[in-house]
C-alpha cells in the first residue's frame, strides 16, 4: 500500500468508523465516577530503570521477581545478547515461567515509519525478526516508536498510518501487538493527537497506542485529553513523574523521577485511566543515572511502592 492508495475522503470515513470504537469512552459507555477500592492495574518493570546497573537478561528478570512486580517489558538487545551466550528462545521462555513473572512488552527500535524506502524495509524486516522471537518466548507486545523520524518535522501522518498497518498486519502473522509509541522530543508523534490520528487512521483493530507520563508532558500534550482515548486502545503506560526544572523543552530521558516524586498529575492520570476501561499495566520507566548508581533489588522496590501509593491515592480521592 502507498502513500496515494487512500483517497482523503475513504480515509476521513475510515477515521470516522475507528474514531467510534476508540474515542470518546465517557460519552458511549457509563463508568463511574468514584474508583473502587479494588485496583484494576498491573505492576511492570521497564529495563530501562536498571539499565546502569547492566545486570544481564536474566538477572533482571530475577530482581524484578524478587521486587514483586506482575510483569516486565525487556528490551529486546538484553534478550538477544543473552542468547548469543549460548541460551534458546525455549530456555528463556522456560525460566521466565520457573520465576512466575510474565514478559509483558518489549522495548525494540525497528526503523519502519521512516520516508527512506530502503531504510524502512530493513526496519520492517528487523521488527518481524524480533517479533517472531517474542512469540517464542511468550511475549505478546512490542513497543513501536517513531523510530529514525525524530530530527525532521513534517512526517506525513497519512503515511505513517499505512505503515503502521504493515506493522500491525506483522504483527497478525507474529501474536506480536506493535504499540505505537509517543516519544514527545520527537519532531513527530511527539503528542497525543498525532498518536491517535496515525492508529485510528491505520484502520486495524490492533492498533494500540503506548503512553508516558514524562514523554506526554514533554511533547506538550494536555493530560485531560487521555479522557477522549478508549480504554482498549491502552495496554500498558509508561510510569514516572518529572521535576519542576528545567524547562519542559529541556527536559532529557535522564529527569525522569520516581512517581509521585515529581509535579506530574499522575493522580487524574490514574483516574483517567480507570474511567477509561479496561485492566492496564502500568510499567515504571525511568534512566535516571542517580538509580542507576544504586542496588538494583532496591530501585526495583522503591519504585514499585512508589507506583502503588499513587494508585493507593488515586482510587480513594
Amino acid at each position: 500500500m502507498n502513500t496515494t492508495s487512500l483517497s482523503r475522503r475513504k480515509a476521513l470515513a475510515g477515521i470516522g468508523l475507528a474514531a467510534s470504537a476508540s474515542l470518546l469512552p465517557l460519552s458511549l459507555h457509563s463508568r463511574p465516577k468514584t474508583p473502587p477500592t479494588e485496583s484494576p492495574f498491573r505492576y511492570s518493570l521497564n529495563m530501562s530503570t536498571l539499565r546502569g546497573q547492566k545486570l544481564g537478561f536474566r538477572k533482571e528478570l530475577e530482581v524484578a521477581a524478587q521486587a514483586g512486580y506482575d510483569g516486565v517489558e525487556i528490551w529486546i538487545n538484553s534478550l538477544q545478547e543473552y542468547l548469543k551466550q549460548g541460551h534458546t528462545p525455549q530456555e528463556v521462555r522456560r525460566m521466565i515461567g520457573d520465576l512466575g513473572i510474565k514478559v509483558e512488552d518489549a522495548i525494540g527500535f525497528a526503523t519502519w515509519i521512516v520516508d527512506d524506502p530502503t531504510t524502512r524495509r530493513k526496519g520492517m524486516d528487523q521488527a518481524k525478526q524480533e517479533m517472531e522471537l517474542l512469540a517464542e518466548i511468550g511475549c505478546p507486545r512490542t513497543a513501536a516508536p517513531p523510530m529514525g523520524a525524530t530530527e525532521q518535522p513534517g512526517l506525513d501522518l497519512m503515511a505513517a498510518a499505512e505503515r503502521y498497518r504493515a506493522l500491525l498486519e506483522i504483527g497478525d502473522q507474529t501474536g506480536v501487538v506493535p504499540q505505537l509509541e509517543i516519544w514527545g522530543f520527537s519532531k513527530n508523534l511527539h503528542t497525543l493527537a498525532q498518536v491517535m490520528f496515525v492508529a485510528v487512521a491505520s484502520q486495524h483493530p490492533q492498533a494500540h497506542i503506548l503512553p508516558d507520563v514524562y514523554h506526554l508532558y514533554r511533547g506538550g500534550s494536555d493530560i485531560a485529553s487521555l479522557r477522549l482515548v478508549n480504554g482498549e486502545a491502552i495496554d500498558v503506560f509508561h510510569m514516572n513523574d518529572y521535576p519542576t526544572a528545567p524547562p519542559r523543552e529541556q527536559l532529557k530521558d535522564s529527569h525522569r523521577l520516581y512517581p509521585g516524586d515529581g509535579t506530574g498529575p499522575l493522580v487524574e492520570i490514574i483516574k483517567t485511566l480507570y474511567r477509561a476501561g479496561g485492566p492496564k499495566l502500568l510499567s515504571l520507566e525511568l534512566f535516571n543515572e542517580a538509580y542507576w548508581k544504586q542496588d538494583a533489588l532496591q530501585v526495583a522496590k522503591t519504585g514499585l511502592a512508589k507506583m502503588k501509593a499513587v494508585v493507593e491515592k488515586a482510587m480513594q480521592s
